[in-house]
């Protein structure tokens, strides 16, 4: 029964509501899977990096760190799993210099629930049930992400960035969308300090949705639920400032702390600092190294007032742990993330590969 509420509930988010099904819409949480984070290393920090993200990954966290890659080809791939392993997170990217000054992205995003029972033929012709009649269809949310930085005269030491994504999502064969959106980045290096702005969905980010009413009709009438229609959702911009320092202890040990704050502007949100007009939420994360190949990581972040059951109200975080270890130019990251709630059963094994292969002799 726990097993069914959360395949319905992770539904209703692939889904984006009841919001999805007017014309237009500006769903509060829509493409929620591209805010997950990828690469375990930044995921054992809380999913902080827009700042100090230096690596492949930058695709995703903010693509003006594409510069910092001092290798001709960088690839990542990362899995994880959630919700007691319902829903599969698959991540791959690949990174690649132009020249001195540019560099280039690609990455793909995977999050999905498959082999989701359709027991809309469970009942036979006799009116008994017959499980051979079950049927099985995968809800899943895909994003293809082109990357592409490069270095500025406009202020010394200042790096841009952009994404242009694409983004498809379908729930088997009862509705499809496809998308599209435009991301923009920036890095700034003073006197130690690294600072970072990620904007997403800059110019918002569109997904036209296709309904296929026909194979829901008759069930949907009997149960009074509105058919749904075709329509447009719109992903708001979402903006993260970053700002992180690395610290030098003695000779073989290193510490990076980063902040990050993640506003939102489509109204309240139940997190540490609201308003009407923006939501921020603050990450905060940290890596000890060893002779940077042997890194410790913590981190916290997702901070939300709860209300119990007795009308107090109590404030929840996410804790997040990781381990990584380099052997050359191989990384080999581990995260232990939470949803949210501190439950046992809902902690999240995240494990992430970067492989850097020829060094980019001309940099």
């Amino acid at each position: 029964m726990k097993r069914s509420l959360i395949i319905i509930l992770l539904l209703l988010c692939l889904a984006s509501g009841k919001e999805v099904y007017s014309q237009a819409t500006s769903p509060k949480y829509s493409n929620e899977f591209l805010a997950i984070g990828v690469g375990a290393k930044s995921l054992g920090m809380s999913n902080t990096g827009v700042a100090h993200v230096s690596d492949v990954t930058s695709g995703y966290w903010n693509p003006a760190g594409l510069l910092d890659i001092s290798s001709k080809y960088e690839f990542s791939l990362m899995h994880a799993e959630y919700f007691a392993g319902i829903a599969k997170y698959d991540y791959a990217s690949f990174a690649t210099p132009i020249d001195t000054s540019s560099h280039l992205g690609v990455s793909i995003i995977r999050f999905a629930i498959d082999d989701i029972p359709d027991t809309r033929f469970l009942y036979n012709a006799n009116g008994a049930i017959d499980y051979n009649n079950i049927r099985f269809f995968a809800a899943a949310d895909y994003a293809f992400i082109f990357s592409y930085a490069r270095k500025t005269s406009l202020v010394p030491g200042l790096k841009l960035g952009a994404n242009f994504k694409i983004i498809h999502r379908n729930v088997g064969n009862f509705a499809n969308a496809w998308g599209f959106g435009l991301d923009a980045g920036a890095q700034l290096k003073i006197k130690g300090w690294q600072l970072g702005l990620m904007v997403r969905d800059i110019t918002g980010t569109f997904n036209a949705w296709s309904h296929n009413s026909e194979l829901v009709v008759d069930i949907y009438t009997q149960t009074g639920n509105e058919i749904p229609e075709n329509s447009v959702e719109i992903t708001l911009p979402k903006a993260t400032i970053g700002v992180s320092r690395y610290f030098n202890i003695k000779e073989r040990f290193g510490l990076l702390g980063a902040l990050d704050l993640i506003a939102s502007f489509d109204g309240k949100r139940n997190v540490l600092i609201k308003s009407d007009f923006a939501s921020i939420d603050p990450n905060i994360g940290f890596e000890f190294n060893y002779l940077k190949k042997v890194f410790l990581r913590f981190g916290l972040g997702n901070f939300q007032e709860i209300k119990d059951f007795d009308e107090s109200t109590y404030t929840s975080y996410q804790p997040n742990f990781g381990l990584g270890i380099r052997i050359n130019n191989v990384f080999i990251d581990y995260a232990l993330t939470d949803i949210g709630d501190q439950s046992e059963s809902l902690y999240s094994h995240v494990f992430s590969l970067k492989v850097a292969m020829d060094k980019f002799s001309d940099k």
